[in-house]
């Protein structure tokens, strides 16, 4: 575990939960990524708003040069307010309302990533009626198994994303009829937190059999959307803060054969945050059980719900006096992390050796930056969490 250190007299003094952002390792982060394409000009990365929010975290991301990808109106909204470029903004999403359509053609974002004719024929209907053209990238299933979570994969033909394959042709040629929309590529996305790259290499080749099969009816596209999904290091986060980028944007540069003049796209969320964001919780109780030690949190599944919907585990560390991370050891004790929400699923983690725990002791639960603040919510009537940042607090140090 690497040296992190946390402004802990700051941390005292404040109720929690809470969420601390490192902006360091965010900044860190976008370097990393923009290292990783330096010599790629004709790729283009969009941030998954979806994974985080938060408008400070924004507005870092959009003063980067990076674009936004967008999964509701409410997202495209919040990525205008935090400055990303309306010419930079993708739309995607299986149900997106009249209103929602509005508010984008109204912004002039850059593609609409449509999943079904229906929709194609709404988003032609609504830009007809504003006078305007709009771009669309068809969202086409490639049915690639991401080999990770089932309620985070989508590239399957049993998810509900996107176009069959064996309706692009038919759906292309239905895009290129109307005449308020206009068709300028191909989107894909096959799931979330994938840590080996054989399954983008998989997408790769899916992506070439269709461009072949459009290219063979004499259509051809700008642009390709890859998605995103590169995952993080959950189990070691302080000693990997930085994803495998080069390793993610190599492999799309080696298997996928773009055509000249065509652009690539990306849409990156939780490796872009995930590691800047720890939620900062106290130990309310240690009960000692007669199967089970449980250390019981101020914080819950309202804060952090991503334990009890997926069975996900974050590292979690004590923090010591100093604001080190308490390096965990074979003697340690051994503990369920639970919340106070009166739900089995409140839990945090099981079996997890810990130093010994008191009441009033800090715990981080880190690699929080993606689908923590952003998914939480109100259940027992609890507020939500707060949030704080590092060039703050360590000022006020």
């Amino acid at each position: 575990m690497s040296q992190i250190t946390f402004p802990a007299t700051r941390f005292q003094q404040m109720d929690t939960p809470f969420y601390y952002y490192d902006l360091s390792v965010l900044q860190q982060t976008l370097s990393a990524i923009r290292e990783a394409i330096r010599d790629h000009a004709h790729y283009q990365v969009h941030y998954a708003v979806k994974a985080n929010a938060n408008p400070r975290l924004l507005a870092l991301i959009a003063e980067a040069g990076f674009g936004a990808d967008c999964v509701s109106g409410g997202e495209v909204q919040a990525a205008l307010n935090a400055g990303f470029s309306s010419k930079k903004i993708v739309y995607a999403g299986v149900g997106k309302s009249d209103k929602e359509i509005l508010t984008a053609l109204r912004a002039g974002i850059f593609c609409f990533n449509v999943e079904s004719v229906p929709e194609l024929e709404i988003i032609n209907q609504l830009a007809a009626a504003q006078g305007v053209v709009a771009n669309v990238a068809l969202r086409i299933n490639p049915n690639v198994d991401a080999h990770t979570h089932a309620k985070i994969t989508t590239g399957l033909a049993e998810n509900k994303f996107g176009i069959a394959m064996e309706d692009m042709l038919p759906t292309f040629q239905r895009a290129n009829a109307l005449t308020n929309v206009r068709c300028v590529g191909l989107h894909f996305h096959i799931g979330s937190q994938i840590e080996q790259m054989d399954s983008f290499v998989h997408l790769c080749e899916r992506i070439n059999e269709l461009q072949d099969t459009l290219e063979a009816a004499g259509h051809s596209v700008e642009h390709i959307n890859v998605g995103g999904g590169l995952g993080v290091d959950y189990i070691h986060p302080l000693a990997n803060p930085i994803p495998q980028f080069r390793a993610y944007f190599d492999t799309f540069h080696a298997h996928l054969h773009l055509r000249p003049q065509q652009t690539l796209h990306f849409e990156l969320g939780r490796s872009v945050v995930a590691q800047c964001g720890h939620l900062i919780s106290r130990v309310l109780y240690v009960k000692e059980g007669h199967v089970k030690r449980f250390a019981i949190l101020d914080a819950c599944m309202t804060d952090l719900v991503r334990p009890a919907m997926y069975g996900s585990r974050h590292a979690i560390s004590l923090l010591d006096g100093q604001g080190n991370c308490v390096a965990s050891s074979d003697a340690d004790l051994r503990y369920d992390v639970v919340g106070p929400i009166c739900e089995s699923s409140d839990v945090f983690a099981t079996d997890l050796p810990l130093p010994s725990l008191q009441r009033g002791d800090l715990l981080a639960l880190h690699s929080a930056g993606a689908y923590g603040e952003v998914m939480a919510f109100t259940y027992n009537c609890r507020p939500l969490p707060s949030a704080f940042y590092s060039d703050e607090l360590k000022a006020e140090s």
